[in-house]
């Protein structure tokens, strides 16, 4: 009986360490690439065009790199009267933001930590509240490093 609880113990001390402290989060990930400083050293590694479901181009989605701190993030060049989606994607995890319409249709989202990993973008836009095909969506290729 005494083995059972020590294990028990045991179990949920190591599943609480685990929770706690997961191994492959970094400062940087779900961080905004332009208050951290990472933007200063960015180039674009990949872009896409965003499409309409009747294939008309409405905008473009780029994948970003940041030489210094090693971090991915999407950007999108869109009209100002769209709303949406920004996700980056890595081989270890992902990250989504929901931008408003404005700041003159550019938006971007928050950054993953992906040294010598590949990652990838998209994004979902819709003005007029999407109706009668008022949407579209563009995914970049995969960058790996």
């Amino acid at each position: 009986m005494k083995i059972r609880v020590v294990t028990a113990t045991v179990a949920a001390a190591g599943l609480a360490l685990f929770v706690a402290s997961p191994a492959d989060a970094h400062t940087y990930d779900h961080k905004d690439p332009y208050r951290e400083g990472c933007a200063r050293s960015a180039k674009v590694v990949r872009t896409a065009a965003v499409k309409t479901p009747a294939r008309e181009t409405v905008g473009t989605v780029k994948l970003m790199w940041s030489r210094s701190c090693k971090t991915n993030w999407t950007e999108v060049s869109t009209s100002s009267t769209a709303s949406g989606t920004i996700s980056v994607y890595t081989d270890r995890g992902s990250d989504t933001f929901r931008f408003k319409a404005g700041n003159g249709g550019r938006h971007w989202g928050d950054m993953m930590y992906a040294p010598r990993i590949c990652a990838w973008g998209s994004v979902h836009v819709r003005w007029n509240g999407g109706r009668g095909g008022q949407n579209g969506q563009g995914t970049t290729g995969k960058a790996c490093g």
